[in-house]
């Protein structure tokens, strides 16, 4: 009886274990099953947020620089990233070839001088690209001599000698600087040459004057030797022409079909630039992380003209940074014509849009 017993316990033992064993295999497998669907949600969620991410490719103007050091800002301290952009910034060599990028599908966006893009779109209504974010209210076209040349008004430089790239804006729109003067544009002497050599021609006396951008020749001709007593400019600006200068550019696909990142990459740069604005030094310390060749003190300078001559003017401080007056855009899409010789004129709404820049708040400088 106790040996029958002694099994019967066995058994009851047995069975139960028997049972343990089964619960814990179902809990395991419900565990491993919400661990299986866990693991997948987690996957699906970092799919849909890789989906979401954009990369994009940004073209400068020109070289790494001060004045647009608050693009490589941005992208150094992960604020395209945190509006799900992966933004790549390469450098350029003018701005109608980064018109011709962006046009071309090659770059989604880009900086560059929107009175090229007046140009470009008057030549491929087609095609048209628009600037999304005026970033030079004022721009920095001008020309240069030096005192020994005896030149102090554009009068003065009726029979003289110009020198300059054949692609440098400043040169381009010459015409409309000298109709806007009275000067004829007949009497100038035009040579053209390398962009390296354009203020060393001058300092030889070569050519009697420049043009080039304010916060670049007038920079060069100080490293040049040249006393900043002994330089004499005059900028476009300030013989009432009405051009803008370098805009934020958007390629006809992305104002198609992705106007959110647009208006997301704006933000993003409007955060940057209020950064550089308030301390320059985080923007040249960022452009020396892209070339560590620059001449720190150099950009610093060059990017301080450019926020006192054409980034924060009587109008951006009123109105905030980015944005245009169509009728002042009008005016200046008739000097670009004269200029350029156009005569199918874009309108202010073929040019620009506003409908992508951040709330008025964030682009006050």
């Amino acid at each position: 009886m106790n040996r029958l017993k002694s099994k019967h316990q066995y058994r009851s033992v047995d069975a139960k274990a028997a049972l343990a064993a089964a619960d814990w295999g179902k809990q395991a497998r419900r565990l491993l099953t919400a661990s299986a669907l866990l693991v997948g949600a987690a996957i699906v969620t970092a799919t849909a947020a890789r989906a979401d991410t954009m990369d994009m490719k940004f073209t400068l103007d020109w070289k790494f620089q001060g004045p647009t050091s608050f693009f490589l800002l941005a992208e150094e301290k992960g604020y395209y990233k945190d509006v799900g952009l992966n933004v790549a910034i390469d450098s350029g060599k003018g701005s109608a070839g980064a018109g011709t990028r962006v046009a071309s599908g090659a770059y989604e966006m880009g900086f560059a001088d929107i009175n090229a893009l007046i140009d470009y779109n008057s030549k491929n209504p087609d095609k048209a690209i628009k600037a999304v974010m005026m970033v030079y209210d004022f721009p920095p076209f001008s020309v240069f001599t030096l005192k020994k040349n005896g030149i102090s008004s554009p009068a003065d430089l009726k029979g003289k000698t110009l020198g300059a790239p054949g692609f440098d804006a400043s040169y381009k729109l010459f015409p409309a600087f000298a109709k806007a003067t009275n000067l004829e544009e007949a009497s100038v002497e035009k040579k053209n040459m390398d962009p390296a050599l354009r203020e060393v021609m001058l300092v030889r006396g070569e050519v009697d004057f420049i043009s080039g951008h304010y916060f670049s020749s007038f920079l060069d001709l100080k490293s040049k030797g040249v006393a900043e007593s002994d330089i004499v400019a005059m900028r476009y600006s300030d013989f009432g022409l009405d051009f803008y200068g370098n805009a934020v550019i958007a390629s006809p696909d992305m104002l198609a079909n992705h106007g959110d990142k647009i208006k997301a990459f704006l933000g993003a740069t409007a955060k940057a630039l209020k950064e550089v604005l308030a301390d320059p030094k985080v923007g040249i310390a960022a452009t020396k992380s892209r070339d560590p060749l620059i001449d720190e003190a150099l950009e610093l300078e060059r990017l301080e003209l450019a926020i006192k001559t054409n980034i924060v003017t009587p109008n951006t401080q009123r109105d905030g940074i980015g944005g245009i007056d169509k009728g002042r855009m009008a005016r200046a899409v008739d000097q670009v014509a004269l200029s350029y010789g156009l005569t199918n004129k874009p309108t202010p709404d073929d040019l620009f849009t506003d409908a992508f820049l951040p709330p008025n708040a964030d682009r006050m400088p």
